[in-house]
């Protein structure tokens, strides 16, 4: 049956230089191969967007290898099984898998979790119930460990990281600030329940954050960087946490930005507030948390206690216009392409 499919698939062209173009993609069809030993042939039904991909078509040092000039462009996916040459999956099973940006991809069965399409929706498993979400969890507990009334500012807040962390917050007994992009997110903030909702364009983020941070700052998730954290710094309360998530403010930078040096007056501020600044990737606390996260957010979602946005997109063709417009903050909530 294999033999008889066709594969539409998108890779990586080029190298992009700031935010990527339709150069930096290649569009090809392929015969679809049948699955070895242990291996299972996959339909790809919905394809996750996120921003740490960005990272990986660039060449620089960081925490996952680079794509290669070539390479399907990665991301997790929701998937139906074709074909199964490995034990306990069958043709019709739903499974979470990493098949990237194409139509099928032959994947080992040791590497998916089988979902239950009865359960929540299945495109959860891409987003509040899945990796974002469990950044959210992980780095929020783990790092941030909000205590009741104490105050987390979180940036990019209506995406599917920072609408969880707020939330999360809530659920913990702390007060939840929210900062996004327009009017239309602030408002989908309030309507979420967040305790303050700002907007980070506006021109006095500074003194706007400070009226609803009136006593200071005790865990800021960082997402985005740039003037939101410019605007974060000084409101930040002595042995504040600081989880690093992301930095999207500049995922498509191709320099340093203009001004003077102002690593001393960040550094200043960590000796004399004794803050904690702590990168993570989700995957070191997978092993020890990962169960309870699917617990406890399954509850919470269910309750209604952590509500979620999806950001859907039809057809596998239009994940290259949706992953720009992610990055530029044009989505709200968690960005999926609907692929079959």
């Amino acid at each position: 049956m294999s033999t008889r499919l066709r594969n539409h698939r998108i890779r990586l062209a080029a190298r992009p230089h700031g935010e990527p173009t339709s150069t930096d993609y290649q569009h090809d069809v392929v015969d679809v191969p049948s699955p070895a030993d242990g291996q299972v042939l996959l339909r790809t039904r919905y394809l996750s967007l996120d921003p740490y991909v960005r990272g990986r078509m660039s060449d620089a040092e960081s925490y996952a290898a680079p794509m290669e000039i070539g390479d399907v462009i990665v991301g997790a996916t929701v998937s139906e099984v074709v074909e199964s040459a490995a034990e306990g999956f069958t043709a019709g099973d739903v499974v979470l898998s990493y098949g990237g940006w194409q139509e099928y991809s032959v994947e080992a069965a040791e590497s998916l979790r089988v979902l239950n399409p009865d359960g929540a929706p299945l495109t959860t498993a891409l987003g509040v119930l899945g990796m974002p979400g469990f950044t959210a969890y992980a780095g929020l507990l783990a790092i941030g460990r909000p205590q009741p009334g104490e105050t987390v500012a979180v940036a990019a807040a209506t995406g599917p990281v920072g609408s969880a962390v707020g939330q999360i917050a809530q659920v913990l007994g702390a007060r939840a600030v929210g900062i996004a992009g327009g009017e239309h997110k602030v408002e989908r903030l309030r309507e979420f329940g967040f305790d303050a909702a700002l907007d980070h364009r506006t021109p006095d983020l500074g003194a706007r954050l400070a009226e609803v941070t009136p006593d200071g700052i005790d865990v800021y998730f960082e997402n985005v960087g740039g003037r939101v954290w410019d605007a974060v710094l000084p409101r930040l309360n002595e042995f504040a946490r600081v989880p690093v998530c992301g930095l999207a403010a500049s995922y498509n930078a191709t320099s340093l930005p203009d001004g003077p040096d102002r690593s001393g007056q960040l550094m200043g501020a960590v000796l004399r507030k004794s803050l904690t600044l702590r990168g993570f990737i989700q995957r070191e606390f997978a092993p020890t948390m990962f169960e309870d996260f699917l617990r406890e957010m399954t509850g919470w979602v269910e309750s209604g206690r952590v509500r979620y946005i999806e950001d859907i997109h039809e057809g596998l063709d239009s994940a290259p216009d949706a992953f720009v417009g992610m990055l530029r903050g044009a989505n709200l909530g968690k960005t999926i392409v609907q692929v079959s």
